[in-house]
C-alpha cells in the first residue's frame, strides 16, 4: 500500500469518526451549557444535577440519529471493502 493511500485512508477514517460522533457530542454540549446557565441562575452548584439531563438528551439524540449514523458507517465500510482489491494489487 502506497504511503499516500494509507494517509488518505487514515484521514477518511478520522473524518467519518468526527462526522459520527460530533452530533451526539454537540447535543451533550448544548444541554450542559443550558443546565449550567440554569444552575448559575438558581445558585444550585451540584455536579450530579446536570448528569441525568445530559444522558437523556444524548440517548434521545442517538435514537433519532441512529439510522443516519448507521447509513454513513455502512457507506464508509462498503467503500473500504471495495478498495481491498486495489490495495492488494497496489494501484
Amino acid at each position: 500500500m502506497p504511503m499516500e493511500q494509507a494517509v488518505d485512508l487514515g484521514r477518511q477514517a478520522m473524518l467519518v469518526a468526527l462526522m459520527l460522533g460530533s452530533p451526539i457530542l454537540a447535543v451533550g454540549l448544548i444541554v450542559a451549557f443550558g443546565i449550567g446557565i440554569l444552575q448559575t441562575l438558581t445558585q444550585i452548584q451540584d455536579a450530579t444535577i446536570s448528569l441525568v439531563p445530559k444522558i437523556v438528551a444524548m440517548m434521545a439524540a442517538l435514537a433519532v440519529l441512529l439510522p443516519w449514523l448507521l447509513a454513513r458507517l455502512v457507506e464508509y465500510s462498503q467503500m473500504l471493502i471495495s478498495e481491498i482489491p486495489m490495495t492488494i494489487i497496489g494501484q
